[in-house]
């Protein structure tokens, strides 16, 4: 028969150097390697177990996710579990994290995404368009949305420039009147 220690992750003491446990979730015992311990609490569990429990908290679409054990303080967090976690399952949970960010009870639009700590649009739903206004980037056409194109906009905004009508390149009136002849489109 052969001899396997069980250790006591709380203690931390083996008897034995195949080092195992028993993971809460599937009650398997498993190598020491494959424990996955939860932040704030001294469960362990098997990482393929945690991540079952995470995608099935998702579904109910839950994202303050906690350890299974009731009554315990352990929490889990999203960078902590991105190794364990199969990429769709990672993502879902940083855009469902990003989405319970956004109180509804007033209009937000900066917003800073507690999981990646960027700055996004929580009106358009894009990265943060900086001096523009969530009304005006939506008229912008796809190829006009990106920040270099936002930062001439509001450039030509200061300097006071005019878009053609027809070509819609920028224009500076130096001297004259208002009127504009489009040079691309009359040759």
């Amino acid at each position: 028969m052969e001899e396997t220690t069980i250790i006591d992750i709380e203690e931390g003491k083996s008897s034995n150097s195949k080092d195992m446990f028993v993971c809460e979730i599937c009650t398997d015992t498993k190598t020491i390697s494959d424990a996955f311990c939860i932040s704030g609490c001294s469960h362990a569990y098997c990482s393929d177990c945690i991540a079952m429990y995470i995608g099935s908290k998702l579904e109910d679409n839950i994202t303050n996710i906690v350890c299974p054990v009731p009554r315990c303080s352990g929490s889990l967090d999203v960078e902590f579990c991105r190794s364990i976690l199969p990429d769709g399952v990672f993502e879902r949970w940083g855009d469902a994290l990003c989405e319970t960010s956004i109180d509804v009870t007033e209009i937000v639009t900066k917003t800073e995404c507690p999981s990646c700590n960027r700055m996004f649009c929580a009106q358009c739903k894009v990265p943060w368009h900086q001096g523009i206004k969530c009304s005006e980037f939506e008229k912008l056409n796809a190829d006009e949305r990106e920040k270099e194109d936002v930062m001439l906009m509001n450039l030509a905004k200061n300097m006071a420039w005019r878009r053609c009508p027809k070509c819609k390149f920028y224009v500076a009136k130096s001297t004259g009147c208002d009127s504009m002849i489009c040079r691309f489109l009359s040759i």
